[in-house]
């Protein structure tokens, strides 16, 4: 028999609860031995196992795993549960209430967490004061000594930099060899100093991670990644706060953008193309903060998308009979949902001799075509000037003379200009823009245009919508961190003053599988779009077995 005391998050009291058996299952649903009453908690969460006088601790990949002492516990790895620590699934914290501990612990604390892929790391060891401070004063160390050699930084390529810095540490080491923990290797503790000196710091190995897809720096010591669709808390972490605000510099430099108290929040990117977000005090309460959505080094095809049954090979053989049929199509979706992802492979299928024109905030776009000009957003300078809006580059592109335009996200009055450009002569542009539903697309659209400043009656606006969008693609990500393609509507016209649309395939939504993911089917709605009809009285085969399920 074992007891363990209960207490949910914003409760005053805790609740005790005595359990005679050697296995628990913990979860949301009522099939669960210990049921935790809370969106916070998966449904089957973990597994709890008695073996002696000692409780071990499974995550059943959890949507947002459990937490030892405040360490993440390995997905899918048995560890053991000492008596002394809490232990935290979604709002709970679950603490044995057995008394003294009878016997000793196999482990002290949670197995090694695999932050890096083929890489790991302890992160009692790395979170230490004790840690944490040695790799300052090193670092410290460092920046000094390369103050001295005067290095000339603008001549040094940055591997032959890191090599001399590397020479230079190694001699700095000698007087602080013996102060790294045992069990911290002094090559990681080194490797550490130099990326926080000279590169990223500890987004390094994250952004290194093939499995990682975004990072999320909520503070100097609390760094989220997702992987697989998934957050979990990574053991890197940032030695001060003047130590990210250093890797936030070398983002946002070199592509000539700036970020201080004047212009706390800044869009950047990286060298290989992953969108960069930034936000510091006084906005950022807990210190300076860092969203990075990587870019895949190999982009996404669409057979990676039916591959993961985002969409159907009958819906992406539509979806690109639209884009060589020069539709103007819109997609949609909230933010992570894989709208920038789905508009770089349907840019793919532009024909090799058209002239395009891509226009974004942060260059993202990934075009295998040759004939391309790429445009890209500039915020004001210091003194409040020399803004170049994306508004201003869709006017440009139109004097450009491009076959297609493509607008990395419509955000506000842009959208008239988008929407004017494919109604005078440039079919097949595309675009995308957060909505959660293609109505809500439409009403979107319609208040974008009003945000233009441009006086125009509601009707003229949705006039010139129905004749210039032909298709909206909505894309959703799922609670269980699947993305699919949930509607493909054609905008059929207007009717009563109204845009109508016309779904041609859907998701339909059933539940959810053994491992928690989103089930479901996609349908085919029967409805044969307008420029279909053309195709074929024009002579031209078209295969109609996609329209039917």
């Amino acid at each position: 028999m074992f007891r363990l005391k209960i207490q949910k998050k914003g409760t005053a009291a805790a609740e005790t609860h005595r359990f005679t058996e050697n296995r628990l299952s913990i979860g949301r649903v009522a099939a669960n031995d210990l049921v935790l009453d809370d969106i916070s908690v998966s449904k089957r969460h973990a597994a709890l196992r008695r073996s002696g006088d000692q409780l071990w601790i499974r995550d059943l990949d959890s949507t947002n795993g459990c937490r030892l002492g405040g360490h993440p516990v390995p997905k899918g790895e048995e560890v053991v549960w000492p008596p002394e620590v809490g232990l935290r699934i979604g709002a709970f914290t679950l603490v044995q209430a057995n008394g003294q501990s009878r016997g000793p612990a196999a482990r002290s604390r949670p197995p090694a967490d695999t932050g890096v892929s083929g890489h790991q790391t302890d992160p009692s060891r790395q979170k230490t004061p004790q840690v944490i401070q040695l790799r300052n004063r090193v670092h410290r160390r460092l920046l000094e000594m390369i103050d001295l050699r005067r290095l000339d930084l603008k001549e040094v390529d940055d591997r032959k930099l890191r090599e001399q810095c590397h020479e230079i540490l190694q001699r700095i080491m000698s007087d602080y060899r013996s102060q790294i923990p045992d069990g911290l290797p002094e090559a990681e503790f080194v490797k550490d100093v130099l990326d926080e000196a000279l590169g990223l710091g500890p987004l390094e190995d994250l952004i290194a991670d093939p499995e990682v897809s975004e990072i999320m720096v909520n503070r100097k010591d609390q760094i989220f990644v997702e992987r697989r669709g998934r957050l979990a808390l990574s053991p890197k972490i940032f030695s001060s706060d003047l130590s990210l605000m250093g890797v936030i510099t070398r983002i946002v430099g070199p592509i000539g953008r700036r970020v201080d108290e004047s212009s706390p929040m800044v869009d950047a990117r990286l060298k290989d193309g992953s969108r960069v977000n930034v936000i510091i005090p006084p906005l950022a309460l807990d210190g300076p903060s860092v969203t990075i959505r990587k870019f895949p080094s190999s982009p996404l095809e669409i057979g990676d998308l039916i591959q993961f049954n985002t969409l159907t090979s009958a819906m992406a053989a539509f979806i690109e009979s639209c884009v060589v049929n020069r539709k103007n199509i819109v997609i949609s979706g909230g933010t992570g949902s894989g709208k920038t992802t789905t508009l770089n492979i349907l840019s793919g299928y532009i024909p090799e001799h058209e002239r395009i024109v891509t226009i974004e905030d942060a260059a993202e776009l990934q075009l295998p075509q040759e004939h391309v000009v790429r445009m890209e957003s500039r915020p004001p300078n210091i003194e409040g000037k020399g803004a170049v809006t994306i508004r201003d580059l869709v006017r440009n592109a139109l004097r450009m003379r491009p076959d297609r335009i493509i607008v990395g996200e419509c955000r506000g009055g842009e959208s008239l200009d988008m929407l004017q450009a494919m109604n005078t002569g440039h079919d097949g542009s595309l675009t995308t823009g957060h909505a959660n539903s293609p109505e809500d697309m439409l009403a979107r659209l319609e208040t974008m245009v009003m945000m233009s400043g441009e006086d125009l009656p509601s009707r003229a606006i949705r006039e010139q919508i129905a004749a210039g969008v032909d298709f909206i693609i909505q894309q959703t990500r799922f609670s269980c961190g699947t993305r699919k393609i949930t509607h493909i509507s054609e905008v059929a016209g207007i009717e009563e003053g109204k845009v109508v649309l016309q779904d041609i395939y859907y998701f339909k939504q059933e539940g959810f599988d053994h491992d928690g993911n989103t089930s479901g089917r996609f349908m085919a709605t029967g409805w044969i779009p307008r420029f279909y009809d053309e195709l074929q009285q024009r002579g031209i085969e078209m295969n109609m077995d996609i329209f039917h399920n």
